[in-house]
């Protein structure tokens, strides 16, 4: 399938300058940098731990992304669904795939925005000692390709729906399954009956597994090919729902 970059890069451009028209992108971001700090200083015991690192900011991320990326990623489609707008797309000359990449591409670039604020954390960590910078470079990567993980699923669940709601729902259940598939409580249920191959396939698919090696600073292709994959596959599945709804 072809990919037009000028009208990719409309798209872009006009979603991403779309959130800072309203009062969402502000109220994301306020939100993110308020429960990122709660968490780390306050729940995840920054102070007790008497460590200069990033640890317990990165361990919360999943958690944190469970429900605010399914915030922005709910509108992606489900609203231009609801208003009808979606279908001047086949009289528009641009492709399914320009506009699935350029609406997903800018709510990744605002994800990434979100992520790069948090800035005041890193600078605290080292003014307190001295950390391993390399590991919490290593650890934002991973924390953005998570988020983009994320948003990718939003980005086909909004696609199934007319409902903004039903999609925020759907994200959820769909992230919060990816996330327990790395849980001992879940491969227990697996142990004893099912072949170790299995339980490794399943563990390989969770969010958890893959970003804990890459907070630990160990940055690995696989670990990177899995996000990919993971906006890949789900994109691809995006592209193919609205090429259904239209059918």
């Amino acid at each position: 399938m072809k990919i037009c970059t000028s009208a990719m890069g409309v798209i872009f451009r006009r979603e991403f300058s779309a959130y800072f028209a309203t009062p969402l992108a502000y109220v994301f971001v306020l939100i993110f940098l308020v429960l990122s700090s709660v968490f780390t200083f306050y729940l995840g015991g920054f102070y007790e731990r008497s460590q200069a690192d990033l640890t317990t900011f990165f361990n919360f991320h999943p958690w944190l992304y469970l429900f605010l990326v399914p915030a922005i990623s709910m509108r992606l489609w489900a609203e231009e669904r609801s208003s009808g707008v979606i279908e001047l797309l086949t009289t528009l000359p641009i492709t399914q795939l320009d506009a699935v990449l350029g609406k997903f591409l800018a709510a990744w670039a605002f994800c990434g925005l979100a992520i790069v604020l948090t800035f005041p954390l890193w600078i605290t960590v080292n003014y307190l000692g001295a950390p391993d910078n390399g590991i919490i470079i290593a650890a934002y990567w991973g924390s953005w390709l998570m988020a983009g993980s994320f948003l990718a699923i939003g980005c086909c669940m909004s696609a199934l729906s007319k409902s903004q709601v039903i999609a925020f729902i759907l994200t959820v259940v769909v992230c919060f399954l990816f996330i327990l598939m790395g849980f001992p409580l879940v491969l227990d249920l697996f142990t004893g009956w099912a072949p170790s191959i299995l339980l490794d396939a399943i563990a390989g698919l969770s969010f958890l597994t893959h970003f804990q090696s890459v907070s630990r600073g160990v940055l690995s292709l696989h670990d990177t090919l899995y996000y990919f994959t993971m906006i890949v596959v789900w994109l691809a599945a995006t592209v193919y729902v609205l090429q259904v709804s239209q059918d």
